[in-house]
């Protein structure tokens, strides 16, 4: 069995463990002399400085690759800039000192557009090694918020996981949950997962269910009562990817999305 020490990887997660977090936010380092970092996770003083001290026995850091903003993934840059040298920080969006978009190098990573949990989110490949990020977690599936702006989030997710299947993986290292050692597997599991509710969904269409709530305990009556919130957020990705295709019956309520977590 392979280790993360064979691809010069090393993780340290941070403590914040919770239904969307799972076992906590995992934070990425790659290299030596130096090391380069993905995602600084959550504000925690105790998990900043186990980061700090993993870049000092790496060698330094060269800069911090953000997959996305939301707190449990980059709330600690600055904290960790501060302790660390003030890297340079790449990321698609937000206060960047990089703008990243699909394609474009950054250290030793290529960034690859990954919208769906976010807009704004990327994963970053290192040859055989993808840091996926909340694209692809290592375990449990991933929540797909609709985007306002531009309707069709979960249309783009699904490319972009097909997208990293034509890589050569052979190892993700995704933003929550233990590293993920079969890569193809793993994509295609996602795909099948995401289709299988697209088919679930389109069946309770057709019986005549129109009401969230009902929608859901048809489709998402595997997730626990804490994951239903982030359950409606997915429906409503759904919903629109449906709409966009022409397949969405007349009279279905959308769900109500105010006051739930990004």
């Amino acid at each position: 069995m392979p280790e993360l020490a064979d691809f010069d990887v090393a993780r340290v997660r941070a403590g914040n463990p919770g239904p969307l977090t799972l076992s906590g936010t995992n934070t990425w380092l790659i290299g030596r002399d130096p090391a380069w970092i993905v995602d600084p996770g959550p504000a925690l003083v105790e998990h900043l400085e186990a980061v700090s001290a993993e870049v000092a026995r790496r060698g330094g850091v060269g800069g911090i690759a953000l997959t996305h903003a939301h707190a449990d993934h980059a709330g600690g840059t600055a904290g960790l800039r501060e302790r660390t040298g003030e890297p340079p920080v790449g990321a698609a969006a937000g206060e960047a000192d990089v703008a990243l978009a699909d394609g474009d190098p950054f250290g030793p990573f290529v960034a690859v557009s990954t919208p769906g949990h976010a807009p704004d989110h990327l994963a970053y490949v290192a040859g055989p090694v993808c840091f996926s990020g909340d694209a692809v977690l290592g375990e449990g599936s991933v929540l797909v918020a609709p985007d306002a702006a531009a309707p069709g989030a979960l249309g783009r997710y699904l490319a972009a996981l097909r997208r990293l299947r034509e890589r050569d993986l052979e190892l993700i290292c995704p933003g929550h949950g233990p590293p993920v050692w079969d890569p193809p597997a793993k994509l295609d599991e996602y795909v099948a997962h995401r289709l299988e509710r697209e088919r679930r969904l389109v069946s309770a269409l057709e019986e005549g269910l129109r009401r969230p709530g009902e929608l859901i305990d048809a489709v998402w009556d595997d997730a626990p009562r804490a994951l239903r919130p982030a359950a409606a957020i997915t429906l409503a990705a759904h919903l629109d990817k449906l709409e966009s295709e022409g397949r969405l019956p007349a009279g279905v309520q959308r769900p109500d999305l105010s006051g739930l977590p990004a």
